[in-house]
């Protein structure tokens, strides 16, 4: 009925930290749901549903509601450091607690980090005073403050199962994962039902009192959008990087190997796969090597040629992700020949995408069983060279639904339960199917991945040391 959409700037003030401003995050928010329910009235609004990007981090003061430092982005690799100690020294017990394997993504190092360095912040800590939360709660606590009273302090179990302090089997915040990350559970904010109430908007923001009925990360709230509701079916979105999902039933169990189990929407479970880098490598194409100027340019580089020449590029510019949770991992591109042209290296890099993802579907098919096809969505699926080539990858149909925003779509169908009644949403998808075999240039790709991984190995560490990567 409406759509408006804003972009929040990201700022790189170190190699390999990755910020945003929390004011940014609000007041962005805050304009584009103006303007959407300007243009429906808000007379014919039910209720607020949010879906979130998961793992970024920051701190607030809980009476005041002023933000304490920036907030510290998923990609941020800044607790390099500090997750490499925790998988040596408590590894096994954190993965068996939170499903999780320890690494900078997630967002318990980033709130200890920002308690050790940003001033003030342990005082207000050990005064009561800190609240710490992901995006989702930070727009909670700004929606529901009012004059008379600060805001509710509130997640969903899908973010707080992203934390690396959320033991996903007993349900609740764990005192060992919050001890040995350094982060007090009083600063950490009440964990509710995915679908369930979590407070009113204040009247003067969006022009009543509306209640917000469901909250999600991103990831998850896509999976619930697709209705993937059981085990036998993945969704894959591409966003600023590309996360493949399967459910993973309605018991918390052991994901396979080299992939996270996660929390469903839904009250279920989930294996994840994330790579970190999707998106924002045709950003870099676009802006850093000015190959094209959008990204529809550099999907139409991509598809003046009908293949990669021999370039191939390794998208490791955070590390990789799943599977093999490299973070020293640097990004590549390799092959290069005098005449490599720019539509070669274009097409690379989105074969690259597509080859990442391979690895995390083939990772979770040992764990999980088959899956005859993937469910896609987000910024990249309308590059229709990008589904094909990811079709050719996997040797599998890909399914786009014409409804692009399947995040949104997933979350506003819980807040639909909440309020007690079903959407009727009619739904139809574009379907690729494979026509051609990439498997030689996953080969070459595979071996050049395993190239720049040793030679991270051998070198990263002590570049690391020398630009202050690592703490």
């Amino acid at each position: 009925m409406a759509r408006a959409q804003r972009a929040v700037e990201s700022s790189y003030p170190n190699p390999g930290w990755v910020e945003q401003s929390p004011a940014d995050l609000w007041n962005s928010q805050l304009a584009v749901a103006r303007e959407a329910v300007a243009t429906v009235g808000v007379d014919d609004i039910r209720a607020v549903a949010i879906a979130n990007q998961r793992e970024t981090s920051l701190l607030w003061d809980r009476h005041t509601l002023e933000p304490i430092g920036p907030a510290i982005v998923w990609q941020c690799r800044r607790t390099s450091g500090v997750a490499s100690r925790l998988a040596a020294e408590h590894g096994d017990a954190i993965r068996e607690k939170s499903g999780l394997t320890p690494d900078a993504y997630f967002s318990g190092p980033k709130f200890s980090w920002l308690l050790r360095n940003v001033p003030g912040a342990s005082d207000l800590a050990e005064a009561g005073d800190l609240a710490a939360g992901t995006v989702d709660s930070w727009l909670i606590a700004k929606l529901t403050s009012g004059s008379d009273h600060a805001g509710v302090h509130a997640t969903d179990t899908t973010n707080a199962s992203r934390t690396m302090l959320w033991n996903l089997s007993d349900r609740c915040w764990d005192d060992d994962l919050c001890r040995w990350q350094g982060v007090p559970r009083s600063i950490l904010p009440e964990v509710r039902s995915s679908a369930g109430e979590f407070g009113e908007t204040a009247p003067d923001l969006l022009g009543r009192r509306l209640p917000i009925l469901a909250v999600a990360g991103d990831q998850q709230a896509a999976l619930y959008g697709h209705e993937i509701v059981e085990p036998g079916s993945a969704k894959c979105t591409y966003g600023t990087g590309a996360f493949v999902l399967a459910h993973a039933g309605r018991d918390a169990v052991p994901p396979p190997r080299g992939l996270l189990t996660t929390a469903a929407a839904d009250g279920g479970f989930a294996f994840e796969g994330g790579v970190f880098t999707a998106g924002s490598v045709v950003q870099w194409l676009r802006d850093a090597l000015r190959l094209a100027d959008s990204a529809p340019g550099v999907s139409a580089l991509a598809a003046s040629t009908e293949d990669s020449g021999g370039v191939t590029v390794v998208p490791a510019f955070a590390g990789l992700g799943s599977p093999h949770w490299d973070p020293d991992a640097r990004a590549a591109v390799l092959g290069l020949s005098r005449g490599s042209s720019s539509a070669q290296i274009a097409r690379a890099a989105l074969e690259s995408i597509a080859f990442r993802v391979r690895e995390i579907v083939e990772a979770m098919e040992i764990g999980s069983g088959p899956i005859d096809e993937l469910r896609v969505d987000g910024g990249m699926t309308a590059s229709d060279v990008m589904m094909q080539i990811q079709a050719n990858a996997l040797q599998r149909p890909i399914l786009r639904p014409t409804i692009q925003e399947t995040t949104s779509l997933g979350v506003a169908r819980l807040a639909m339960q909440s309020a007690g009644f079903e959407a009727q949403i009619e739904r139809s998808d574009d379907r690729f199917v494979p026509d051609g075999d990439l498997e030689a240039q996953f080969s070459a790709w595979t071996s050049a991945r395993r190239a720049v991984q040793r030679f991270a190995r051998e070198t990263a560490p002590e570049i690391a040391r020398e630009a202050g990567w690592s703490e």
